[in-house]
């Protein structure tokens, strides 16, 4: 099985030695993204619904690049610093979503710090179309 690095221009670049996503046969893994703008490179701070939103629009860039889209997603993993926050995360998310029963399978869970004092990231993983 041959392993595809896929990037996007419409997504932020890596922040480290890692790739946007990688696809390894017809699964799309996308690395952890966080509300980080792609146009402006610096990191969206001070509303979770925003910060949600753009975590959510880098993911969708990513896989739409490697010929996807949101309902190709299977699998996220929310990590947010404040698990109070849990309500305005969840309906910014269910907002991409058109079919609200063509939803991901989900993790979401606290910790206590992430990449550039970010509030929330978001990773995925995706079947794309052979």
């Amino acid at each position: 099985m041959s392993k595809i690095i896929i990037n996007s221009s419409r997504a932020p670049r890596p922040i480290g030695p890692y790739s946007q996503g990688v696809r390894a046969g017809n699964i799309l893994f996308i690395s952890g993204q966080i509300p980080v703008s792609p146009t402006t490179g610096e990191i969206i701070k001070g509303n979770i619904t925003v910060e949600t939103t753009q975590c959510m629009e880098n993911i969708l860039a990513i896989v739409k690049e490697a010929g996807g889209d949101l309902s190709s997603l299977i699998k996220t993993t929310i990590y947010l610093k404040d698990m109070s926050q849990a309500q305005a995360v969840n309906q910014a998310y269910q907002s991409f979503f058109q079919d609200t029963n063509n939803f991901p399978a989900r993790a979401m869970v606290e910790v206590s710090s992430l990449p550039k004092d970010s509030e929330i990231e978001i990773e995925a993983i995706a079947v794309l179309p052979d």
